[in-house]
């Protein structure tokens, strides 16, 4: 099929200077808005954001994960200021240990992180009350307006924060770049412009004030930058209800930035608060894009890395300016001095949440694991890295065939994001739930305004079903000018003269690369053929991997290199600074660049990474002998442990010390949604399994994953009578940390699992599709990977 567009001329400047947002004078990289896009330093921006709670982390490993959230492509780290974490008892305000606001965002500043706070006071975050202590609950006022009652904790609360940011602001070269008020208030434009004007008084300043803008918000105007979002599915709609149809939206390219299903537990999508705020005055700019997806005890969904790679690719091509995602680290609810701290039915809200676990099933996870989305993700990040301040002030245009609507599954799904010379080519074939069909045949015809009409392929390719990618259209690349690709451009380093681009394979789709001869001098490839049609020059049958470079001479003598990776390898592609230069590294487990050091988190005995440009010195691993082998263009590092692995086995003992008795019987909230069972279930009929742990696995630094397979439908850990961990069934493992337990108490008591069956009159639980309701409490097995943490050095 072929696929037809005519690209407009060029969009006319963007308005700026027509906002009442400015940055510090002091600073160096000033940061605008323009109604089209952000600028820093006079150049456009496109930062990429991603949520992180500090208060649901234990602030000693804080920095490794700010180090692997940045070698993920986040540029941006925002993290709700939970009042409720921090003030449970009135007067009593904590900033110390896992609540050390000005010690996180001073580890954010220390590695190059902007940090954006979202100070509530209402946050939301399946928080006990939203955050609002209970304390202000108990006082007489209306929370959430402008009753002076409610005020004046609040003014005393901005004012605690802004002393804990005090001289981490622009003014001071600090990394606050903006600030959030409030969450999800749909129609208080006044209470809103309050908030921010008694945080301004309490000392907090940020190029940027925001507000959530789903539900047709009113926001004060021009005051409140709108940041908006999209879930690939979500929580807290009805058990049985379906896929929501606001989740569906978000797999195809529209000009629409609203969401309304967002948030719709606490505001019926029939209730708006107006007609949302203007799009011509500012540029689209998100803040929530799921990265997964909480459990409720009522709806339990699962979000593949397809999912969040997909609905992030689309919103790119739909026009977006600022990538954030929520989650895209998770963590664990802190424990209350006088009460559990997660959203629940009890305190009156729509949801029953899990008491500890926030995992969210994001990218880094819970306890820092890395997840399949973590690297989908990181290639569309490197891009942007690359090539976002190319692609902000793009347009984005869509075909004049499209779907019809949300229903429609055979129209092929595509954008195109450009301006006047240069552009993306954007096509997502993936949705959950409901496969697309593969769409054989295909070519796309572009116009550009001048114009010029460009083909690709040469020959027509079949889009595969789940495929999601983009592909560059007149692409400059250090004096060559790449007309068009099928592949993915990735990312490009320098390298003795040379420029490298890195392109990914799109799985089932064999790579081309169409260069205008006018800009080539010379072109050489490792495979395939080189031809000359009208003016380009095609390379044809090019076997993607780590070899395919095809080095290319400009007139000017310059030197540019192609590199097609294939689509396995892709995935495992890092950039960063390392050893005193720009680097690739491919691998398969986690990275983090620190300096002069480079660390591998792996749970693989003798893990393996590749590097390119290789180090002039040799590099050196404690602990381990370093082998080098050539990889392609990389150099591969095999390291060989110095010692064998601990003799453990993987998997560990465990036994039942109670059967179950009967299952609770349901209960559901005043809206008819099931509800947890009581407390009083764990200690009465719940199937208590003892697991015991060898002290070769308490022992080690870097930490142990525990995979706990059950059946059931909700169960909890304990280390004696200590809560640590809980999770509701979802057809998932149920992983624990050892690190977070008290080493002690495991050793002398073990940990405990109770497990709840499911009730067989139970109906309103939504379980992933291909999830059996287990009315039975089992432990099939407990196994356990252990991470280390591998210190790659020169020398």
């Amino acid at each position: 099929m072929r696929n037809h567009l005519r690209l407009p001329p060029p969009a006319a400047p963007p308005l700026s200077g027509h906002l009442p947002f400015g940055d510090a004078p002091e600073a160096t990289d000033p940061i605008e808005v323009t109604s089209r896009y952000l600028t820093r330093g006079g150049r456009p921006w496109f930062p990429v954001s991603g949520e992180f709670h500090f208060s649901r982390y234990p602030a000693a490993r804080w920095e490794e994960e700010l180090l692997k959230m940045k070698a993920g492509g986040i540029t941006v780290v925002a993290a709700y200021v939970i009042w409720i974490h921090h003030e449970e008892h009135e007067g009593r305000i904590r900033f110390d240990g896992d609540r050390d606001l000005r010690h996180f965002a001073e580890l954010c500043a220390r590695h190059g992180l902007d940090f954006v706070p979202r100070i509530g006071p209402w946050c939301h975050a399946e928080v006990r009350n939203g955050g609002l202590p209970d304390w202000v609950l108990g006082l007489d006022c209306v929370p959430r307006t402008d009753d002076p009652a409610y005020l004046a904790p609040v003014q005393r609360w901005f004012t605690a924060v802004g002393e804990q940011l005090r001289g981490l602001d622009r003014a001071d070269g600090g990394p606050v770049v903006a600030i959030q008020i409030e969450n999800e208030l749909y129609d208080q434009p006044a209470h809103l412009l309050t908030l921010k004007r008694l945080a301004q008084r309490s000392g907090l300043s940020a190029p940027l004030w925001t507000a959530t803008a789903w539900g047709g918000v009113e926001l004060p105007p021009d005051e409140l930058l709108p940041l908006y979002g999209g879930y690939p599915e979500t929580f807290w709609t009805e058990a049985h209800g379906g896929w929501p149809d606001t989740c569906r939206t978000h797999f195809f390219f529209t000009h629409q930035r609203d969401d309304e299903g967002i948030g719709a537990d606490l505001r019926p999508t029939t209730v708006r608060g107006g007609e949302g705020a203007p799009t011509d005055r500012f540029p689209w700019a998100t803040c929530e894009l799921g990265g997964g997806m909480a459990h409720s005890y009522h709806r339990r969904p699962r979000v593949d890395a397809a999912d969040v790679a997909a609905l992030g690719l689309v919103k790119i091509g739909c026009g977006s300016t600022w990538q954030g995602y929520y989650m895209f680290h998770g963590g664990t609810n802190p424990k209350g001095d006088l009460s559990t701290l997660q959203e629940s039915h009890t305190t009156g809200y729509p949801n029953d949440l899990p008491v500890l676990t926030y995992d969210f099933q994001a990218p880094l996870g819970e306890y820092g694991q890395y997840r399949p989305s973590y690297h989908e993700l990181r290639l569309q990040h490197l891009l942007l890295a690359d090539s976002g301040h190319r692609i902000a002030p793009m347009t984005s245009v869509l075909p004049q065939e499209r779907p019809s609507g949300r229903a429609d599954r055979s129209t092929l799904r595509w954008a195109v994001r450009c301006d006047a010379s240069s552009g993306f080519l954007f096509v997502n074939n993936h949705q959950p739930h409901e496969p697309l069909p593969s769409h054989p045949d295909t070519t796309f015809d572009i116009v550009w305004p001048d114009g010029t009409e460009v083909t690709l392929p040469s020959t027509p390719v079949t889009i595969p079903s789940g495929a999601s990618f983009c592909w560059p259209l007149r692409m400059p690349v250090a004096g060559a000018l790449l007309e068009w690709a099928t592949a993915r451009p990735v990312c490009r380093v320098d390298h003795e003269g040379q420029t490298v681009l890195v392109l990914a394979a799109v799985d089932g789709i064999r790579p081309e690369l169409a260069l205008d001869a006018s800009s080539v001098s010379s072109v050489r490839a490792p495979s395939g053929a080189v031809t000359h049609v009208d003016g380009s020059i095609l390379i044809t049958g090019l076997t993607p991997g780590t070899d395919a470079l095809v080095e290319i001479g400009t007139p000017d003598g310059g030197r540019v290199g192609l590199l097609v990776l294939d689509g396995t390898t892709a995935p495992s592609v890092y950039r960063g600074r390392a050893w005193g230069a720009e680097r690739l590294v491919l691998c398969h487990d986690g990275v983090v660049f620190d300096r002069d050091e480079v660390r591998v988190h792996s749970a693989a005995a003798e893990p393996s990474f590749a590097v390119f440009p290789p180090p002039r010195q040799r590099l050196s691993v404690p602990g381990a002998q370093v082998h080098t082998e050539p990889d392609g263009i990389f150099t591969r590092y095999r390291l060989l442990s110095a010692q064998p692995p601990t003799q453990a086995p993987a998997r560990l003992p465990v036994r039942r010390t109670r059967p179950a008795g009967p299952a609770p019987v349901p209960t559901a909230n005043s809206l008819g949604r099931a509800s947890a069972p009581d407390d009083t279930y764990y200690e009465t009929v719940a199937a208590e399994y003892r697991i015991d742990v060898p002290d070769t696995l308490l022992d080690r630094p870097d930490g142990v994953l525990l995979s706990i397979y059950w059946t059931g439908d909700v169960a909890r850990a304990y280390t004696g009578e200590t809560l640590v961990a809980d999770q509701f069934q979802s057809g998932a493992p149920w992983e624990i940390g050892l690190d977070r337990l008290d080493a002690g108490a495991v050793r002398t008591q073990g940990i405990t699992l109770r497990l709840l069956p499911l009730h067989p009159g139970q109906q309103g639980v939504h379980l992933p599709s291909g999830t059996a309701p287990h009315r039975k409490a089992h432990v099939g097995g407990v196994t356990w990977t252990a991470q280390r943490a591998w210190r790659v050095r020169l020398g």
